[in-house]
């Protein structure tokens, strides 16, 4: 076995997929001996561990970022990840339910955000977001998924919305970084694991 493909199997049995799985991302990677399959697996890695997150916040943020980006493989090793540290399935219900509502509210927003036309900032949203009142992983966490998703998403509005209302909440940045660092890594691992 080339050194090549040990790597994609480390990387690959780490998320406990079949190491032989390949896919057309991986096949091209794999062909040119790529060094960044190395730096995929060490980033990989580092979304595991945090100093300002859980185990089990770092897997309800790894379900709802995999959920956003539609990544199946992704998606059922941070729900495994995240029971395994504690999450209930309505944690972790929860976390799909974030990823689609901030899907919803990030397409709306950065709408409003590009046009800059006062006359649909007057208009009612009418996006239902009962979620949000009350959720299952308390309100600073849901903020901070809310902030993930919405940094992948690109949504200028809801990123500042939310960096803000977690300062307000006495969140410190160290821990929103993280959470922002954490799914930017999951994102991009989905574009070589799908």
């Amino acid at each position: 076995m080339s050194e090549t493909a040990e790597v994609i199997k480390e990387l690959l049995e780490s998320i406990k997929i079949d190491g032989t799985y390949r896919n057309e991302s991986l096949n091209l990677l794999e062909k040119g001996e790529s060094r960044y399959l190395r730096d995929l697996k060490v980033n990989l890695t580092s979304t595991l561990t945090s100093e300002h997150l859980s185990a089990k916040e770092i897997g309800l943020i790894g379900v709802c970022t995999a959920i956003n980006n539609v990544n199946k493989p992704l998606t059922d090793f941070y729900s495994g990840f995240a029971s395994e540290n504690g999450a209930s399935a309505e944690d972790i219900a929860e976390a799909a339910a974030c990823a689609s509502l901030l899907s919803s509210n990030n397409v709306f927003y950065r709408f409003r955000h590009f046009t800059q036309k006062e006359k649909y900032t007057q208009i009612p949203a009418r996006i239902r977001m009962q979620i949000m009142a009350r959720p299952v992983t308390g309100k600073e966490f849901f903020e901070l998924m809310s902030l993930a998703v919405s940094a992948v998403n690109g949504c200028e509005m809801c990123v500042n919305a939310h960096e803000d209302s977690l300062i307000k909440m006495g969140t410190r940045e160290e821990r929103i970084f993280d959470a922002v660092r954490i799914a930017s890594l999951i994102t991009a691992t989905g574009k070589v694991i799908y």
